[in-house]
């Protein structure tokens, strides 16, 4: 049994049976503060039953008009705590705080074209392949962003996939 909760700063020393993974990004202290400070509603931490933290999605709202979106920076849940649905929580966290405190018109995320798991996991959770960004990641490995509406876009416009590929520099908000 999990609990979903508010990130807090005493996490940042309790996290690290979390980021083990070699596909899982890690940061200084400075990012995960800087995050924390500026959105903490989009900050939350799983916990165990013995209070462990297993999981933890952390992301931001930016963009203007129509590409005013929330964005996935990071969700990630410990090995031992993998395929129980754990993940789906923590994304639908952030996109309940996406469509209710911000209003926003899409979710987006950047996962790397050669993991196919993260990518087949996110296409369950309703995501779609809006355009590839070339040599994304360090080591020039490329990247998809995938989207998925928000209640504001009725139209679904925000998810209609780019007929181009992207480079880094192009890109609208980083």
């Amino acid at each position: 049994m999990t609990t979903v909760r508010p990130f807090a700063c005493a996490d940042l020393f309790a996290y690290n049976d979390v980021n083990v993974d070699a596909l899982t990004e890690t940061y200084g202290l400075a990012f995960y503060l800087q995050y924390l400070a500026t959105w903490p509603e989009y900050f939350s931490a799983a916990t165990s039953t013995f209070g462990d933290v297993c999981g933890y999605v952390m992301g931001k709202c930016e963009g203007e008009g129509e590409l005013f979106h929330g964005h996935v920076s990071a969700v990630t849940v410990a090995p031992g705590y993998r395929r129980q649905g754990l993940a789906k929580t923590l994304m639908r966290e952030l996109e309940l705080v996406t469509e209710t405190a911000h209003d926003a018109y899409f979710v987006d995320l950047f996962v790397r074209v050669s993991n196919a798991l993260a990518i087949g996991m996110y296409e369950k959770f309703g995501y779609t392949v809006y355009r590839r960004v070339l040599d994304y990641y360090s080591g020039d490995e490329d990247a998809y962003d995938m989207r998925k509406a928000m209640r504001r876009d009725v139209a679904k416009k925000s998810v209609v996939p780019s007929k181009k590929d992207w480079h880094p520099w192009e890109l609208e908000w980083t």
